[in-house]
C-alpha cells in the first residue's frame, strides 16, 4: 500500500536527517519514484486521501506534491488526477538516486563539511520562511522591454567578459545611491559589480586571507558567509552577539583576526543593531591587527521604525572596511547582481582577480539595470516594497502578540524581512520548528544558526515572501503552536 511505503521511508528519513515533515514526504515520494516502487504513469491518491492515510496536515501533502510537480516527477490532468510522469528517463532516474543518496560520492573533508552544514533544503519557500523576498510584484514587462532594448543595441564588446569591474553607468548609479542613502564615502572606481554578496565574500576571502587565517564571524551567524569562509580554507572564530551587535572580548582578541565579518545594521539572524561604541571598537581592532572588516549591509533598504542607520564604512578612517550589498531582495533573486566597494588601495588587484577568477560578464543585463535605476524605477519599486513589507510586518507582529511576555520577546523587527522571537533556553526550538513544519509553515530555529553557543533559543520568522492574506490566516496558527510550547515551561 502506498501510504505504508511512504510512512516507512519517512520514518527512516526522520531518523537520519533533520528536515521538515513536508520535505520528508517529498523525499519519500521522489525516491520511491526513482526506485520504481511507484511506477511511471501510476495515478496517485488525492491530497485529501493522502492526508487521511498519512495522518499529516493537508498543507504538508500539498507542499510535497507541488514541489514534485514543479520538478517534473508528477503531472496533473484536469478532471482526472495526479500521475507519475511517464517520460522520466530511467537511466537519469538511477543517476539521480545515486547522487541524492550520498553514495558513492568521494568528497574531500571540506566538501563533506560544506554539504552537511546549513543545508538550504531546509529553507523551503513557504509562509514565514526567513531571508526570502516577495518578487511577484516585480515589473516584468518593463524589465523585458529594457533588456530587449539593450540586446538590440548591444556592441560586440558588451558580449565579452567585463575587465573593468562592471558596466560603468551601473557602477556610477550604485556609487550615487550609497553616498546619499548609506553615507559611504567612495569613488566610482571603488565599486565592483559581482554576482551577489556570496561572490563578494568569496572574492574578499580569497584575496585578503591565506589558508588557515582567522576570520571572526558573528554567533549566531549567517550561513552563507560561513560556507564562503569554509570553502576558502579560513579558520572560523565565532564571536558572540548581544543586543548591541558583535561583542568581542579578551578571549576573542587572543585569536587575532585577519578578517572580521559583520552585519552591523541588522544582525542576521537576531536583528541586533550594532551600537556606535561597538562599531568604533571593531574599527580599532581592525587597525591594531592589520585586519579587514567585511560589512554585509543586507536589508538596509527596508527600515520601518527609528532613524536611518549609517554604514560602518561611513565611519572608517583607515580604509579597513569592504562594503557589500545585493539587488536580490529589492528586485528578484535570479537577477544575481550585487556590488562590492573596496578601499582605493585594493581597487586594481580586486578588479584583476575578479576578472581572472570569475570571468564576470552579463553586460547587457547590467546595462538594463543601470537604466532601470536611472529612470527612477528602482526607487519606485523600493517604495512600493517598503509599504507592502511594512503592512506584512505589522500583521505578523499583531498575530504574535498573544505569545509575548516574560517568556518570549521579539527582536530585529525594526528593519529587514524577518524578525526573531527569542525563547527561554529550556525550549527545544528545533523540535518546535519541526512541529510548526507539520502545520505547513516554515520557520527556522535560532539555535540552528549558532556556531559555538548553546544559550540562544528562538524562532527566525520571515514575512517578506508571505502575502498579507497568508500572514493573517497563518499567523494565529503559528502563535497557537508557540503558545502551546510556552505553556510547558
Amino acid at each position: 500500500m502506498l501510504s505504508e511505503l511512504l510512512l516507512t521511508e519517512m520514518t527512516r528519513l526522520a531518523e537520519k536527517d533533520n528536515m521538515p515533515l513536508h520535505r520528508q514526504l517529498y523525499e519519500a515520494m521522489r525516491r520511491s519514484i526513482l526506485d520504481g516502487k511507484i511506477g511511471a504513469g501510476d495515478r496517485l491518491p488525492s491530497s485529501r486521501e493522502l492526508t487521511q492515510d498519512l495522518k499529516v496536515s493537508r498543507n504538508t501533502v500539498v507542499a510535497a506534491l507541488n514541489q514534485l510537480s514543479v520538478e517534473g516527477y508528477l503531472l496533473s490532468r484536469v478532471g482526472s488526477g495526479t500521475y507519475v510522469n511517464e517520460s522520466l528517463p530511467k537511466a537519469q532516474a538511477k543517476a539521480q538516486h545515486r547522487n541524492s543518496s550520498g553514495s558513492p560520492a568521494q568528497l574531500s573533508k571540506r566538501g563533506s563539511a560544506l554539504s552537511a552544514t546549513f543545508c538550504a533544503t531546509q529553507l523551503e519557500v513557504q509562509p514565514f520562511t526567513p531571508g526570502i523576498a516577495d518578487f511577484s510584484a516585480f515589473p516584468v514587462a518593463l524589465w523585458q522591454r529594457l533588456q530587449n532594448k539593450h540586446w538590440r543595441m548591444t556592441y560586440p564588446d558588451m558580449l565579452d567578459y567585463s575587465y573593468s569591474g562592471g558596466y560603468a553607468p551601473l557602477r556610477r548609479a550604485v556609487a550615487d545611491y550609497l553616498r546619499v542613502f548609506r553615507s559611504v564615502p567612495l569613488d566610482v572606481d571603488q565599486v565592483i559589480i559581482t554576482s551577489g554578496t556570496q561572490q563578494s565574500l568569496e572574492l574578499s576571502a580569497q584575496l585578503l586571507g591565506d589558508h588557515g587565517d582567522t576570520v571572526w564571524v558573528e554567533d549566531p551567524a549567517y550561513w552563507g558567509a560561513v560556507k564562503a569562509f569554509m570553502a576558502t580554507g579560513l579558520h572560523i572564530h565565532p564571536v558572540r552577539v548581544d543586543q548591541h551587535g558583535m561583542a568581542p572580548d579578551g578571549g576573542d582578541v587572543q585569536n587575532a583576526p585577519r578578517l572580521i565579518y559583520t552585519t552591523p545594521s541588522h544582525q542576521y539572524p537576531t536583528g541586533a543593531v550594532m551600537s556606535l561604541a561597538r562599531r568604533q571598537q571593531l574599527l580599532s581592532i581592525a587597525a591594531s591587527y592589520n585586519a579587514w572588516i567585511l560589512e554585509d549591509d543586507y536589508d538596509s533598504e527596508f527600515r520601518f521604525s527609528g532613524p536611518p542607520l549609517s554604514s560602518l564604512a561611513g565611519l572608517d578612517q583607515d580604509e579597513r572596511v569592504l562594503y557589500m550589498g545585493s539587488f536580490s531582495k529589492v528586485l528578484y533573486p535570479g537577477l544575481k547582481l550585487g556590488y562590492l566597494v573596496v578601499p582605493k588601495r585594493l581597487v586594481d588587484p580586486f578588479k584583476q582577480a575578479h576578472y581572472d577568477l570569475n570571468r564576470p560578464g552579463q553586460m547587457p543585463l547590467q546595462a538594463a539595470l543601470a537604466e532601470f535605476i536611472e529612470l527612477g524605477h528602482f526607487a519606485s519599486s523600493l517604495r512600493r516594497s517598503r509599504q507592502s513589507y511594512a503592512q506584512r510586518r505589522q500583521c505578523l507582529l499583531e498575530a504574535l502578540q498573544p505569545c509575548l511576555g516574560k517568556h518570549a520577546q521579539i527582536t530585529g523587527a525594526e528593519q529587514g524581512l524577518h524578525l526573531c522571537l527569542r525563547l527561554p533556553t529550556q525550549v527545544d526550538d528545533k523540535a518546535l520548528a519541526r512541529r510548526i513544519a507539520e502545520l505547513g509553515l516554515t520557520v527556522r530555529a535560532l539555535s540552528a544558526y549558532c556556531l559555538a553557543r548553546t544559550d540562544v533559543k528562538g524562532l527566525v520568522i520571515g514575512y517578506g515572501y508571505a502575502p498579507l492574506a497568508d500572514i493573517a490566516r497563518c499567523g494565529p496558527i503559528l502563535a497557537k503552536a508557540i503558545n502551546a510550547e510556552l505553556k510547558k515551561i
